[in-house]
């Protein structure tokens, strides 16, 4: 790492909620997303002539990235059980999670005039995998804890009005059950990314049927909210705070979507609270394994170690693709092999570290946890 991205790095952890306790938070998204359904699916868009970012950093999640099997958890679980912290706790993921797809059919049948959706659980079940009792397994072990990642990995109505004009690329993707990339700049992935500030609305009805749902899939309600791919405008805060969220998660630097293409930065902390009460959780360590680009394990502990030297707690950021196989068993063989690895050298470096769910690191900081 430069000498001036250090600088950076540790210029970003000298503000916020400090402990002298050496906590480690695993956040990891995209849980619940469909994202590429099958090899043969990606083989069919590449045929098609539909650009999957072929040479760009975002590649990795159209090669491997899909539903998690019984298998992906289950290996995923079995490193996460091979390690303990000074407390005799498991290193545990916060699963930050989709509760919800587009039901492509129904959408069909109205003509692309009405937007509908099924439950991740009944995604999994069309797809012929019984993967979510190893989720409530995960849950019960203290080892993968769910929390809101939005309804959808998708920007409904930008993508519903894409359909509606008809957008060839969309269209196309359609047609192979996945949503597609971008349209005018906007990535359909970034669910509360703002094309017109109209749209708010609709957001907030995402937002508020979300958590619902969450709630009916789960038995217990969201306490955390990270939204996909970050844009997210505050007024949105509000009704995620009815619905329970207690912690919202932000870049510390968030660059918020005002519609119309205007956008805003808003600067948050770790254990910044908001109108509502609500605490920001922000990450400082990242660990991606199946990006080829860097060398994760190296920059993320030395990420732990700006973070331990400002006393703050590190929050990692990792998603599934780097845990999933079913698509190519070769990326999960090496996504769990860097992360044991990583495991393994946190614990040799800092014996007295404590694993923690981003939950609990929020009652942490309001209090409720000691």
């Amino acid at each position: 790492m430069s000498i001036k991205n250090q600088f950076i790095k540790s210029l970003s952890n000298l503000v916020g909620f400090s402990t002298k306790r050496k906590i480690v938070v695993i956040e990891s998204d995209d849980w619940g997303s469909i994202r590429m359904p099958s090899n043969e699916i990606r083989q069919e868009l590449q045929q098609k002539g539909i650009p999957l970012g072929e040479g760009t950093p975002g590649y990795s999640y159209n090669l491997y990235d899909t539903l998690a099997s019984e298998d992906d958890l289950s290996h995923l679980f079995e490193v996460l059980s091979s390690f303990r912290d000074k407390n005799g706790r498991h290193p545990v993921f916060t699963g930050m999670s989709l509760v919800a797809n587009p039901d492509f059919e129904k959408i069909r049948q109205s003509g692309f005039q009405e937007y509908h959706y099924e439950s991740f659980t009944e995604t999994l079940k069309r797809e012929g995998k019984n993967s979510f009792k190893l989720w409530k397994e995960g849950e019960k072990n203290g080892i993968f804890w769910p929390e809101f990642h939005g309804r959808e990995h998708l920007n409904v109505p930008v993508w519903l009005r894409s359909l509606q004009m008809n957008d060839e690329n969309t269209l196309r993707a359609f047609d192979s059950g996945i949503w597609g990339f971008k349209r005018k700049g906007i990535n359909y992935q970034a669910a509360f990314d703002l094309e017109f500030s109209t749209d708010l609305a609709f957001q907030k009805e995402i937002i508020a049927d979300g958590l619902k749902l969450f709630k009916e899939i789960h038995g217990r309600e969201a306490s955390l909210f990270v939204p996909p791919n970050g844009p997210f405008n505050e007024s949105l805060e509000e009704v995620a705070a009815k619905g329970g969220i207690k912690y919202m998660s932000a870049a510390k630097i968030h660059k918020q979507p005002l519609g119309n293409g205007k956008m805003k930065n808003k600067y948050h902390w770790l254990g910044q609270k908001n109108k509502h009460d609500q605490i920001y959780i922000t990450r400082n360590a990242f660990f991606e394994p199946s990006n080829p680009s860097r060398n994760w394990n190296a920059d993320c502990l030395n990420d732990i170690q700006i973070a331990f030297r400002f006393n703050k707690p590190v929050v990692i950021s990792t998603h599934r693709v780097n845990y999933i196989g079913s698509l190519d068993v070769n990326n999960r063989d090496k996504g769990l092999r860097e992360l044991g690895s990583l495991f393994k050298e946190i614990l040799n470096r800092w014996p007295d570290v404590e694993f923690m769910t981003s939950t609990e690191l929020g009652n942490l900081m309001s209090g409720k946890l000691t």
